[in-house]
């Protein structure tokens, strides 16, 4: 795949520049290969701030207080996501919620919720289960560009296809007027549904504890290291059991004790080993 025009192509040493960057400030390890993924995301901001070298890029996220760190790390990572994306853990957490012996509200933690389709398809779910009271969904970012849409709740009309039809008629509202192409939820749905930023690799904020959390499609980017006190982190929110949902392509065998495995890409926690 080649760059597209207009593209500053990146050396070997402004790419390693990026990877060390990236690492820096978020623990995500830049693969090689990536060289091609860093041009075309950081293409726009090139123009937008009357630069024509990716050199000449670098020496503005290099100057202190620029401000410009934000928007790097912003544009550099990954936000692939969709409603109901692999789906078969929405079927479980519609099954859990039969089981479930706790009290209070079920909370459901969208560890990195991008611009929010994760946490939004986790809401019909409680919301066809529970109805529209006695739970909530909190989604997460380190991007505050990602985390700004998901508060918009405002998606394209060709995103609903991935939406199960029985939750499209009942909890979907198509837009007007200059919306007309899109799509929202139920007024009652966004009520339940919140967005903040959050750093995975670092302290979390107060967040409380969950039932449920999906950290799907986020370890693989990391290192084992970094993994590991990662999922440390995120399991101190787990509730005694709880359950971590993982991606289908990812291991976290051996990680933490108190978690046990269910199926590859489920784990529930028992509480802290004595």
């Amino acid at each position: 795949m080649s760059a597209p025009t207009g593209t500053p192509p990146l050396t070997p040493v402004e790419f390693s520049w990026f990877q060390a960057f990236l690492r820096e400030r978020t623990g995500i390890e830049l693969r090689a290969g990536k060289e091609t993924l860093v041009a075309a995301r950081l293409e726009r901001r090139l123009r937008e701030c009357g630069l024509s070298t990716m050199g000449a890029y670098i020496d503005l996220l290099s100057v202190p207080g620029s401000g410009e760190e934000t928007t790097a790390v912003d544009l550099l990572t990954t936000d692939e996501t969709s409603f109901f994306r692999e789906a078969d853990h929405f079927d479980l957490l519609s099954q859990l919620l039969q089981t479930r012996t706790g009290t209070g509200p079920v909370r459901v933690w969208s560890a990195a919720s991008s611009t929010g389709e994760e946490a939004f398809s986790a809401a019909l779910v409680l919301a066809d289960r529970l109805g529209t009271a006695g739970w909530e969904v909190l989604g997460t970012d380190v991007s505050h560009r990602v985390l700004a849409r998901a508060q918009q709740a405002l998606y394209p009309l060709e995103a609903a296809g991935r939406i199960p039809d029985r939750f499209r008629e009942r909890f979907c509202l198509k837009g007007r007027g200059s919306s007309r192409d899109s799509f929202t939820f139920r007024a009652e749905i966004r009520a339940n549904v919140s967005f903040r930023p959050a750093d995975l690799t670092g302290p979390l904020p107060e967040i409380g504890t969950f039932d449920v959390v999906l950290l799907r499609n986020v370890l693989l980017y990391f290192g084992e290291e970094t993994r590991r006190e990662l999922v440390h982190r995120v399991v101190k929110t787990l509730r005694p059991g709880g359950h971590l949902l993982i991606g289908h392509a990812e291991s976290i065998s051996g990680l933490h004790p108190g978690l046990t495995p269910l199926g590859p890409s489920v784990h529930r926690y028992g509480g802290e080993p004595s």
